[in-house]
C-alpha cells in the first residue's frame, strides 16, 4: 500500500514546495499518487491556506473508484479530493488555524479556498478534531434543518449510526428533542451512539428492520440511509404515513479494503456493483402518493453552488458547538503520506468517528 515518509510536508519549513496527492485515473490505492508543485495562485475572492490537517470522507474514497458523478462534472481527471480542511494563511506569524470548505483539492498542503467558506475553529476543538467537523456537520445538518424540518418527539432511525455522519445526525437529533435509534454494524461501536442519548440496534444479532420496528410500532417519522441497495426497501417500509427517507449513499454497493479487492475494478467488485444496482429499489411516484411517504435525495458536493446557505449552515453548526451540543467526535488520525491506509481503514467499516491527515505529523 503507498506511502510517502520521505516525502512528509513540514508546514513552515523554508523551501519546501506545496504536495498534493492526485488521483490520475480511477483505481485502488496505488491511484493516489504524491505530486510537487507550486501552491495554487487564489483569485481576488479566495485565500490562500497553508493546511495543517485534512478530514477523510468516504465520498474521497469513491471519487478514487472513479463512481463520483459530481467529481466528473466538476473536474475530472487527473483530480485531488478532499472538501474539507484546516490551515492558516501563509506569513502569518501567530498561524492561526482556519476552517475551510472546498469542492475538492483538499489533500494538499497548500489551497485556494473561497473566502466565504473559511470559518473559525469550533470552540473546544484540537486542529485534528475540527479538520472533520465540516462535512460531516453540515450533512446531518441539510438532512435534518433543510429537507425534513426535524421538530421535537419526531422518530428518527438512523443507518452507519457509529460513522461521522451518523453520529452528527444523532447529536443533532438530541439538540433538536426528535427521538433517534441507531443501527450499527458491529457491538464495539454501540457505545458512541448511546452516548448520544440514542437507543441502538446492532445489526446481526436478528433482522434488524425487526427490532426497528418493535422499537417504533408506529414507524418513523424519518429514516436516514446511505448504505443503498441491502437496506432502502425495509428503510421505506418502516416509514410512517408522512414519513421520509433520506438518501445519501449507497456505500453497500462499492468494495471494501477488508475484502482484499481495494478496488472498484476488481472482477468481483464490479459483479457486486452490477448485482446491487440491479437490485436497488425503485419508488413509484403512483405508489409513494397512495402510500403517502416521500423519498429525497441529496450530494454535498453541490452545496457549492448554494453559498448562503453552506454558510447559514456552518454558522448554526457552530454555535451549537460553541455551547458544547456538537463536541468533537472520535478522531483517527493519519500522517499526510499514509493517505492510501487511511482510504482502506475506512473502507474496512470498523471505524467509529472521523478520520483526519495530518500535515504535522
Amino acid at each position: 500500500m503507498a506511502s510517502f515518509p520521505d516525502q512528509q510536508p513540514k508546514p513552515n519549513e523554508p523551501g519546501v514546495r506545496a504536495l498534493r496527492v492526485v488521483i490520475q485515473r480511477p483505481g485502488g490505492y496505488d491511484q493516489l499518487r504524491l505530486e510537487r508543485g507550486d501552491p495554487p495562485s487564489p483569485s481576488t475572492d479566495e485565500r490562500l491556506l497553508q493546511s495543517l490537517a485534512v478530514g477523510v470522507n468516504y465520498a474521497d474514497c469513491v471519487v478514487r473508484m472513479g463512481l463520483y458523478a459530481s467529481a466528473r462534472k466538476y473536474v475530472g481527471w487527473p483530480i485531488t479530493p478532499g472538501f474539507e480542511l484546516v490551515g492558516f494563511e501563509p506569513g502569518d506569524p501567530l498561524r492561526t488555524p482556519r476552517l475551510a470548505l472546498t469542492r475538492f483539492n483538499a489533500y494538499a498542503s497548500h489551497a485556494a479556498i473561497d473566502q466565504r467558506l473559511i470559518f473559525p475553529l469550533p470552540r473546544g476543538y484540537s486542529v485534528e478534531e475540527a479538520a472533520g467537523f465540516p462535512t460531516t456537520a453540515l450533512t446531518a445538518w441539510y438532512a435534518l434543518r433543510r429537507l425534513c424540518a426535524v421538530e421535537s418527539g419526531m422518530r428518527v432511525l438512523v443507518h452507519s449510526a457509529a460513522g461521522g455522519v451518523g453520529l452528527r445526525l444523532l447529536q443533532m437529533c438530541r439538540i433538536l428533542g426528535a427521538e433517534a435509534v441507531g443501527l450499527v454494524g458491529a457491538p464495539h461501536k454501540a457505545h458512541t451512539v448511546e452516548a448520544c442519548d440514542a437507543r441502538v440496534i446492532v445489526k446481526g444479532r436478528r433482522p434488524w428492520w425487526q427490532a426497528a420496528r418493535e422499537l417504533t410500532p408506529r414507524g418513523y417519522d424519518i429514516v436516514l440511509d446511505a448504505t443503498g441497495a441491502e437496506t432502502l426497501r425495509h428503510s421505506y417500509d418502516l416509514l410512517a404515513p408522512m414519513g421520509r427517507l433520506v438518501i445519501y449513499g449507497f456505500h453497500s454497493m462499492l468494495p471494501k479494503s477488508a475484502s482484499g479487492a481495494g478496488s472498484a475494478f476488481a472482477p468481483t467488485a464490479l459483479l457486486r456493483l452490477a448485482r446491487t444496482y440491479i437490485s436497488t429499489p425503485r419508488f413509484n411516484p403512483l405508489a409513494l402518493t397512495g402510500d403517502n411517504k416521500s423519498v429525497l435525495g441529496f450530494n454535498l458536493s453541490y452545496l457549492f453552488d448554494e453559498v448562503p446557505l453552506a454558510q447559514r449552515g456552518m454558522q448554526e453548526l457552530l454555535a451549537w458547538a460553541s455551547l458544547g451540543k456538537l463536541p468533537p467526535l472520535p478522531t483517527e488520525v493519519f500522517p499526510f503520506a499514509e493517505v492510501a491506509a487511511a482510504h482502506a481503514r475506512l473502507e474496512s467499516g470498523q471505524t467509529t468517528g472521523k478520520l483526519v491527515l495530518s500535515l504535522e505529523r
